[in-house]
C-alpha cells in the first residue's frame, strides 16, 4: 500500500514537471497593458522589456529587484535606450529582493499608478512561480498576461524552479506569506 502511494505521489510530480515544461509560455504579441512589470534576473527580461516600451505596448515600465547603486543613466548606457525613454516611462524598484519581494513591490507600486492591467515580463522558467507571487499580492482587481522571454535553462534549473514553485504554491494554500 505504502509503495503503490509513493508510486503514484512521484507519478503526479514527474507528469506535473512535464506539463510545466510543456507549457512554458512565449513571448506576447500586439497587446497593450497600462504597465510592464520586469523582474531582474536572467538575461533578455530588462532588454524585452525596454523594447515593449519603446514599442508603446505600455505607459511604464517597472523593474522591480534592481540593485540600490543601480541609475537609469547606468541602464540606459547598458542598454543602448536613450535616458529620455527611462526620465518618462521607467522606474527602477529597489525594494525587492526575490521573487516575493518583486510581487509586493510590483502591488505597490501598481496600486500607486491605478493601473488595472500588467504584463508580465520573465524568464519563460520563471514565469509560472512569478505569477502566481504577482497574483497573490495584487488581487483580482488587475489584469495580468504573461510574456515569457525565452530561456536556456538545464534541466536542474527547471527541476529547482518546479520545486520551489510547488513549494510556495503549498505555503499560499496553507496561508502562509499572503
Amino acid at each position: 500500500m505504502i509503495r503503490r502511494l509513493i508510486a503514484i505521489i512521484a507519478l503526479v510530480y514527474l507528469l506535473g514537471f512535464v506539463l510545466y515544461t510543456l507549457t512554458l509560455p512565449r513571448p506576447l504579441e500586439d497587446m497593450k497593458t497600462d504597465a510592464i512589470v520586469v523582474p531582474t534576473g536572467a538575461p533578455g527580461r530588462i532588454d524585452r522589456g525596454l523594447a515593449l516600451i519603446a514599442a508603446h505596448q505600455a505607459k511604464r515600465l517597472l523593474i522591480s529587484g534592481a540593485a540600490p547603486g543601480v541609475r537609469p543613466i547606468d541602464l540606459s548606457i547598458k542598454y543602448k535606450v536613450p535616458l529620455s525613454v527611462f526620465a518618462c516611462c521607467v522606474d527602477l524598484g529597489h525594494e525587492a529582493v526575490d521573487t516575493r519581494s518583486n510581487g509586493a513591490e510590483t502591488a505597490k507600486w501598481v496600486g500607486d499608478h491605478g493601473y488595472k492591467s500588467v504584463r508580465l515580463v520573465t524568464s519563460d522558467w520563471h514565469m509560472a512561480r512569478a505569477r502566481m507571487e504577482l497574483d497573490a499580492a495584487l488581487g483580482s482587481d488587475v489584469t495580468v498576461v504573461d510574456d515569457g522571454v525565452q530561456g536556456d535553462a538545464e534541466l536542474g534549473v527547471l527541476l529547482v524552479e518546479y520545486n520551489k514553485l510547488l513549494l510556495r504554491r503549498v505555503a499560499l494554500w496553507l496561508g502562509f506569506g499572503q
